[in-house]
This record gives structure tokens, sequence and C-alpha cells, in this order.
């Protein structure tokens, strides 16, 4: 296990719109100059259970590879679209953050469970039906008002899948996975969140060991609440790090914009949220 510590300046906590993301194309220096310190406290090998591009620098090429690979295959009847896109159906409606914000709901709502989570958190998750491939080993690592924690996989891609679905494509890109490492506050600031100047950063290197989940802080303003309005402030970003949980008026203003999409244009818009 890996981390690095980032204590630069910053501002007061926020959170703002997603990025049209910077991590598309090769960043250089560092938005928020810092000092930091730099451990490496395990060994990345290549028993990693997954495919993988180590030297890929834009996604374009990346993704021009497995286009004309997926078509190779199914032009020699070695793999079946239907198939593919059941799989990918999977991961996209069943599989996915709704799992993750659910987890966090109910460690926000139930102590016992939250320091279950936070002691075994593989076992903790299997007990919500949450496991399998790319989460045999999980670790939560929870946000305080001193401390936020922010995931990166600095070798590949890997995810927890079983509670957060497919990795989206800018956390499976070399900008991203380096810039976490050299500048986390200014990827924060990428994505539309600054910290107080107090709050330490810690950046976790997930392997093919270990996948980390961040317990994002709960929101103030929702004592009493169910767990299925909780999951509804709990993002895809938020359980990265690379954003906060949704404040019960985001929530709630994102709600009403889902409401009123179908009305301005024909494609729907999904709530933001558990879902996210």
């Amino acid at each position: 296990m890996s981390l690095w510590a980032g204590l630069s300046r910053g501002h007061e906590a926020g959170v703002g719109a997603r990025p049209a993301l910077t991590y598309h194309a090769r960043m250089s220096t560092p938005t928020h100059p810092e000092q930091h310190t730099h451990t490496h406290a395990h060994t990345h090998t290549h028993g990693h259970d997954h495919d993988h591009d180590h030297d890929h620098s834009h996604l374009g090429e990346m993704d021009v590879r497995v286009r004309a690979l997926q078509t190779l295959l199914v032009q020699k009847g070695y793999i079946d679209p239907a198939a593919l896109d059941r799989i990918i159906e999977l991961y996209e409606k069943e599989v996915g953050p709704h799992n993750g914000a659910r987890v966090v709901a109910r460690a926000w709502d139930e102590p016992a469970y939250r320091e279950w989570l936070l002691t075994d958190a593989t076992a903790a998750i299997a007990d919500m039906g949450y496991s399998g491939r790319q989460g045999e080993h999980m670790v939560v690592v929870p946000n305080t008002p001193d401390e936020h924690n922010l995931v990166v996989c600095t070798l590949c891609s890997c995810y927890p899948w079983p509670v957060l679905g497919l990795p989206p494509v800018w956390y499976k890109s070399a900008p991203y996975r380096s810039k976490a490492v050299i500048d986390p506050r200014g990827v924060l600031a990428d994505f539309g969140v600054t910290l107080p100047a107090s709050q330490h950063i810690r950046v976790w290197d997930s392997t093919a060991e270990v996948r980390y989940l961040v317990l994002p802080e709960r929101p103030a303003g929702t004592e009493g609440w169910s767990r299925e309005q909780l999951a509804e402030l709990v993002t895809r970003d938020s359980m990265i790090g690379t954003g906060l949980a949704l404040t019960p008026r985001q929530s709630a203003d994102a709600s009403r914009a889902a409401a009123t999409a179908p009305a301005q244009t024909a494609t729907p818009v999904r709530p933001a949220g558990g879902a996210a």
C-alpha cells in the first residue's frame, strides 16, 4: 500500500462543475505547485489480473486499438457482440456507483456498520451482496475535516468494479495517474473542488491486490434521512475522492434539472447522486 501526502495552500471546500477533462491531453506544470512527500510501501508487479496499457498517453490511440482488436475478433468468430453488449450493460446498469452509494449511505446511518466497513471492508461490502472480480480485497478510507482521500492507480487502472462499476475514461488516463501524485490539490481544482489549507490530502495507489473506496463525509442537514435519501447524495467522484458528496440543496437542484430536462431536450438527463 502506498500513499502520498500533499500539504499545499487551498481555499474553502466547495463543489463546482465537472471540468472539460484536461486529462485527455498531456499535463505539464502543476496547477497548484506544492511540496509533498512520496513514499512507496509496496511494489507494483505485472501480476495484475486484468488487461492494461502502460505506455499510452493519448486515449484516442488506445480506443483505436481496442476497436480494431474487437472488429478482428468478431470477424473471426471468437467473440459475440451481443455477449459484449450484455457485459457492458451489466456494469453500467446493475453493477455501478449506485452499489457504492448504498454502502456509503449505510455507513452514514449505522455506526456499527461504519466501524465494520473500516475494519474489514471486503466482508462488510459483501454483506450487502457486492463482491466478485476486482473487489476481492477492499479497503475503505474515510474523509474527515482534517484529511481528504484521493484514489488513483499509477500503474494502470485498478478499480473496485463491484461498487463503482467500470472506471471512467479520465481515471485510466496517464495525465490523471501522474498528476494525482505530483499535484493532488491541483487535480481536485480541475474537478471544481477546493479544500481548506489545513485539510491534509492523502493519495492511495490501488493495485492488483488492493482496491480503495473513499467514504465521503456526510453532508450537514441530513439528520433523520433514510438510506435511500442519503444514497442520492453519493456520487461516483466522491467515492474516488475527486468530488464531495452532494449537499441537500445540490441534490434537489439536480433532481429538478432532471425532471425538467425531457421537456427541453430529447436526451434525458440522469439525476446526480448515487447513480452519477
